[in-house]
């Protein structure tokens, strides 16, 4: 089995651990998908790969947080820490909104 891109720490924080793979965060049927890089995170607008198998191609990973594997149902708020020690806030009641996604806590190494 081959080593997922992200871990989940608590109930709603994903954490980003390998940098040649970006991660996709779906979250529920109404919200906009977002892209994880190791520079940061932004609002995603491409097209949504298939399955996990046309991700890999596309060199993301899909992150469905309804999945019982990671989280189990929609969230409102997510935390989401890039490889470069930056924690980001996504607050989907606010999506539209420049407070949609968020520097949520910068740590150096």
């Amino acid at each position: 089995m081959q080593e997922k891109a992200f871990l989940t720490s608590g109930r709603n924080t994903l954490i980003h651990k390998i940098r040649k793979l970006d991660l996709l965060i779906l979250n529920g049927e109404d919200n906009p998908p977002v892209l994880v890089t190791h520079k940061g995170l932004k609002e995603y607008s491409g097209k949504i790969p298939d399955n996990k198998r046309e991700a890999k191609m596309m060199d993301m990973e899909l992150v469905d947080v309804t999945l019982g594997e990671v989280f189990g149902d929609e969230k409102t708020l997510l935390f989401v820490q890039t490889m470069n020690g930056k924690e980001y806030k996504i607050d989907y009641s606010k999506q539209g909104t420049p407070l949609f996604i968020r520097l949520h806590q910068d740590s150096t190494f």
